[in-house]
């Protein structure tokens, strides 16, 4: 039986990525993970205090597709790499970013889950299965793919899992607040600075 499954309302705060070139809203909980590890420079990594998920934005060569939604599956294969045959689609589709980043900005985003042992690696707080909301912001002037990943370990303890049926639609609380969070992140997405991608 969960043993915490409460979620409390997040409070948001602006934070500052890639040197304040992009800012966005991020919940207060969250904690820069280049304070205590090294990131990669196209990437930023931020991790709830309070629990397990994180939230990854990619800075990305732009792939070519016939779709935006062949795009992100191209990129969804490299996050999830050898899991991929294992992962099920659970939504996806067209969302909406900043007004700052204007209307004409492709923006294509889906909903993954790994069932029960696909993410098994014997480690710590292993969790049962994960979710992943994958978003693709195409920045076609600058030849450039933002790929925004909220992923969401369901560990046992942290969540009930009679309150989840997919198919029913009952996400459960851990993904409500991940689909809450990937809401406030495109909402508030600014770009600050273009020279991050290389222009003057």
């Amino acid at each position: 039986m969960a043993t915490n499954t409460t979620q409390p309302q997040d409070q948001y705060k602006p934070a500052p990525l890639f040197g304040g070139a992009i800012t966005c809203l991020l919940p207060s909980t969250f904690a820069d993970v280049s304070d205590i590890r090294q990131v990669p420079d196209n990437q930023e990594v931020w991790l709830d205090t309070d629990g397990f998920t994180s939230i990854v934005l990619d800075i990305l060569e732009r792939v070519y597709a016939k779709s935006d939604a062949d795009a992100l599956r191209v990129h969804l294969e490299h996050i999830v790499d050898e899991d991929k045959d294992k992962m099920k689609i659970l939504q996806e589709g067209e969302v909406a970013v900043c007004e700052m980043m204007g209307s004409s900005t492709p923006c294509y985003t889906l909903i993954v889950t790994s069932p029960p042992g696909a993410k098994q690696r014997g480690r710590a707080n292993e969790p049962a299965f994960v979710d992943l909301l994958v978003t693709l912001i195409r920045l076609e002037k600058q030849k450039t793919d933002l790929v925004v990943t909220i992923n969401v370990p369901h560990v046992p303890g942290t969540y009930d899992a009679g309150e989840i049926d997919r198919e029913a639609g009952r996400l459960g609380k851990l993904l409500d607040r991940a689909l809450e969070m990937r809401e406030k992140v495109l909402r508030s997405l600014e770009i600050k600075d273009f020279g991050l991608f290389g222009e003057e």
